[in-house]
């Protein structure tokens, strides 16, 4: 893809159309069908997978294995029918908010 800030859309645009499709030959849908613990399993598995590589210092291994993280955690929004932007949204809320003032004003147990 050319333009990589429509990456996020066209991938969300994707998994949204996989909802509900043949669970048997597509990998999103028997995610679907699988549901939420089967979602957050796949991603504490890349998360972990992540960090190993990190640890390792292994650059390519890095955005590979956050490029699947990133995937799974938008298959968890999709699964919510939560649209990737309103994340985008709070990232854009706390620009110029220190981390400790923004973790100490927050409403939920996040």
């Amino acid at each position: 893809m050319e333009n990589n800030t429509l990456v996020l859309a066209e991938l969300a645009r994707i998994i949204e159309d996989r909802k509900g499709k043949d669970a048997t030959t597509s990998y999103v849908a028997s995610l679907f069908a699988k549901g939420t613990d089967k979602i957050c399993g796949k991603m504490a598995e890349e998360c972990m997978e992540t960090g190993l590589a990190a640890k390792i210092n292994d650059k390519s291994e890095i955005i590979y294995e956050m490029a699947d993280l990133w995937f799974h955690c938008m298959v968890l929004l999709a699964h919510h029918n939560i649209d990737h932007a309103q994340v985008l949204q709070e990232l854009a809320r706390r620009f110029g908010v220190s981390g400790h003032v923004e973790k100490a004003n927050r409403t939920t147990t996040a």
